[in-house]
């Protein structure tokens, strides 16, 4: 084992600002010597990695990307639009994404990738960059019998909203389907839906919007045996405003979505969406 003591591992970590298990995994990599420790944090893209934990990173990049019925939506952060919109964060975000369709999703962070890992890579990144670089969400979707779409929507020169749509119930090779599937990825990142049917809203968060309306209903001075209906009428408003089917389709506001991929047939469904917002949870 290399000879070194606690002291040496919080002296490397002063000098190059790296994490704790980080500086005295370097010591033990190069025997202990605190020259070559430091050129192999520098290598690893960990030097100064400590200064930036902590540090607020609301911004970041989104890309999509969909190859033979598979999809995938990931996200890189950071802590300023002008780092996310550069060449070298766009570029990696993007790799990222195709490297998603093309191996998979589970342990990304661990994946072999350019010499190193995904998450070394992410490391190296935010060293150079000088900002607190992440691993954002990341979401992949597969299909064998439907339509796998996506949209992307730009801002500021980088992806800010990806979306990623299934569609069953169609013709993988049918041209209109694939087009609808594309218009309803893009309803998706301008309206913002949060569950595709009635029936996927939890039971309780229905009860707890009901008891809402029907406080805010009386609080409002309503006759008490108009309540019931109003709030009926407000629980479908509830329903519109977060339920993709029951949404005005924003290319078309007087047809709801369900009512636009009625289009494709009785058989055509939307099995899920994800949307994936720079900023937002």
């Amino acid at each position: 084992m290399p000879e070194f003591t606690a002291k040496d591992v919080a002296a490397l970590r002063k000098l190059t600002g790296a994490g704790m298990l980080d500086c005295k995994q370097a010591l033990e990599e190069t025997g202990g010597d605190v020259e070559a420790a430091k050129e192999w944090l520098r290598k690893k893209g960990l030097a100064g990695a400590s200064k930036r934990q902590g540090r607020a990173a609301q911004q970041g990049a989104v890309d999509v990307f969909v190859d033979d019925g598979v999809g995938a939506v990931v996200e890189l952060t950071c802590e300023t639009d002008f780092v996310a919109k550069g060449a070298d964060f766009r570029h990696l975000v993007s790799e990222l994404t195709r490297l998603v369709v093309e191996e998979g999703d589970e342990g990304l962070a661990d994946r072999p990738y350019d010499g190193s890992t995904v998450a070394e890579t992410v490391a190296q990144l935010a060293a150079k960059l000088g900002e607190n670089v992440g691993l954002g969400r990341v979401q992949r979707f597969t299909t064998d019998d439907g339509i796998v779409d996506a949209y992307k929507h730009i801002q500021n020169e980088r992806g800010t909203i990806g979306v990623l749509v299934e569609l069953g119930g169609v013709d993988r090779e049918d041209d209109k389907a694939r087009a609808v599937a594309h218009d309803l990825a893009l309803h998706v990142a301008s309206a913002a839906p949060r569950y595709v049917s009635r029936a996927d809203v939890p039971a309780d968060e229905v009860d707890k919007e009901r008891a809402v309306f029907e406080e805010l209903s009386r609080n409002e001075g309503k006759p008490e045996q108009a309540i019931p209906k109003i709030v009926v009428g407000r629980l479908n408003g509830f329903f519109k405003d977060n339920v993709l089917l029951e949404q005005p389709f924003v290319r078309e506001p007087k047809t709801s979505v369900a009512k636009f991929l009625e289009t494709l047939g009785a058989d055509a469904t939307v099995r899920r969406f994800v949307r994936v917002k720079v900023g937002e949870e």
